[in-house]
């Protein structure tokens, strides 16, 4: 059985229904809908797309990992194999969910995996990392663009073109495909960080006893709209929650992901 995810804030319905109307056309059983926001306006909505969807009004604006906590520890509960986390800005072809699902039970020392992830327009988005440094998520923001473009092209394995299967110890948050057996052995994602750094700590935990693999071979299209580049109170909640994160595994001093970042590069035959 596969379930899957989505959480939800005031997103427009024009998403949900795309999103929900591409997992519901898949072998996907289950796609629970957790609603953050304060009312419930999206309840009928959500039901009525799909039979599939379990609509689950939450417990106030209580962050991202925590509301997918909420899906995924009833998924367990009815014994799902495999777990899909969306974003609710994100559309797929029919036979991605498969394709990756024939992956996942080929190699079951893996246990996530993610597609190619493109904008509307086709253009890659760069989401295979590797676990970063404060330079990396906080500091080189607010640097100007040529100090980071040589960063950037090791942090985000763009030298590699996104060609080949990759194990990457850092992938997206917007379509990420769990073993729930490794769910189980690893934990849920950390409530402690309510926004962002979620699917950084979740794939670095994962990354510690399994695989974590990018899969080029299927595609999925993310409009992300990078709010916290726009939006100062989102901008805020970014940095607070990568300072959360940084204080969890260790700031400048971080053995091992020094080792796992040099691993990774290894395998990749990174030149500087």
């Amino acid at each position: 059985m596969i379930t899957s995810s989505i959480v939800v804030y005031n997103s427009p319905k024009s998403d949900i229904q795309t999103i929900v109307t591409c997992t519901a056309n898949s072998i996907v059983s289950t796609i629970y809908i957790i609603d953050n926001a304060p009312d419930n306006y999206l309840k009928e909505f959500a039901q009525d797309l799909s039979k599939k969807v379990i609509y689950i009004q939450g417990h106030g604006n209580i962050g991202y990992g925590a509301a997918h906590n909420i899906a995924m520890r009833d998924a367990i509960q009815h014994g799902a194999k495999y777990h899909l986390v969306l974003n609710p800005d994100i559309g797929f072809a029919d036979g991605v969910v498969e394709t990756l699902r024939d992956y996942l039970d080929a190699n079951l020392n893996v246990g996530q995996v993610m597609p190619k992830i493109v904008y509307p327009n086709g253009e890659l988005q760069y989401l295979c990392k590797l676990i970063p440094t404060p330079f990396d998520l906080i500091f080189r923001r607010f640097a100007p663009p040529k100090m980071s473009l040589k960063r950037s092209n090791k942090f985000q394995l763009k030298f590699t073109d996104y060609n080949k299967i990759m194990n990457v110890p850092y992938l997206s948050g917007c379509f990420m495909f769990f073993r729930v057996s490794a769910l189980n052995d690893i934990g849920l994602f950390d409530e402690r960080f309510f926004m962002y750094p979620e699917d950084i700590d979740i794939t670095r935990r994962m990354h510690e006893k399994y695989t974590t693999m990018y899969y080029p071979f299927v595609k999925v299209i993310h409009v992300h709209a990078a709010e916290s580049r726009i939006n100062m109170k989102m901008l805020k909640i970014h940095i607070e929650n990568m300072i959360r994160y940084f204080n969890k595994w260790g700031w400048f001093f971080d053995d091992k992901r020094r080792k796992i970042n040099k691993q990774i590069l290894k395998e990749l035959h990174y030149n500087e």
